[in-house]
């Protein structure tokens, strides 16, 4: 019996495994580098008094630094999955677009949470979506874009038309229906046929990264801790579907 339903158990299992890897090389980089990286010295001594001693504060930075790192890096994890659904095309960090359906002509770029790309920054990426799909564009004249947003700002669905502010002109972007923004289950849900996709993948990580971590790493007895505790933050996220 496959593990996931829309992409085969090789697929998953290595992108788990790839972004295991890169989260544990983040944390061998993190420590041989920390005291190379600029620490606010003010703030360090402000945040002292929520920590029982340096060391915990000095673990609790970073693993704050790891995160930032590895979100990114989640980003691309959801980027690989999408790509291997039948029908969907990963371009590749570096490329124009990160996912292309030919055949539905639609093309996605993906970011990991909301607030990856904000302020000015989201003009950009109406206008970036915009000339993608103009008439004038041979490549994808026709297609439907979206910016997908896998963890939103708020729990709920959408799948409506992109409209940021744009501060040179003062206003909203024009409304167009082929540029379009999306949440991470409601994409899921699109790429794959699944109303459910994205919570079935969900469940499926913790048994994958312990798998991983026996199988890969020769980690013989890890279990993934307090696995309830970690799993409830996905309705907080996203809401009881």
């Amino acid at each position: 019996m496959a593990i996931l339903e829309f992409i085969s158990d090789d697929d998953f299992l290595k992108e788990v495994e790839n972004l295991l890897s890169k989260a544990r090389a983040q944390k061998t980089k993190a420590e041989k580098t920390f005291n190379r990286n600029v620490i606010d010295p003010f703030g360090a001594l402000f945040e002292a008094q929520s920590f029982p001693s340096h060391l915990a504060w000095r673990n609790s930075e970073m693993a704050r630094q790891r995160q930032k790192t590895i979100q990114n890096h989640v980003g691309t994890f959801h980027q690989k999955i999408l790509g291997h659904v039948e029908g969907w095309e990963d371009m590749n960090i570096g490329s124009i677009i990160d996912l292309v359906n030919k055949d539905k002509k639609i093309i996605a770029e993906v970011k990991n949470k909301y607030s990856t790309v904000t302020g000015g920054d989201l003009a950009g990426t109406y206008q970036a979506l915009s000339e993608l799909v103009s008439p004038k564009h041979s490549g994808f004249k026709g297609y439907c874009s979206y910016f997908v947003n896998i963890i939103p700002k708020k729990t709920e669905r959408f799948d409506k038309p992109f409209t940021p502010s744009d501060k040179k002109i003062g206003s909203l972007c024009p409304i167009n229906e082929n540029i379009r923004i999306i949440d991470g289950a409601s994409f899921y849900s699109l790429v794959t046929g699944r109303f459910n996709a994205l919570r079935e993948m969900h469940n499926a990580l913790p048994d994958a990264i312990e798998f991983i971590s026996h199988d890969r790493f020769k980690e013989d007895h890890y279990v993934l801790p307090n696995r309830e505790d970690f799993m409830q933050y996905f309705n907080l996220a996203y809401g009881d579907e």
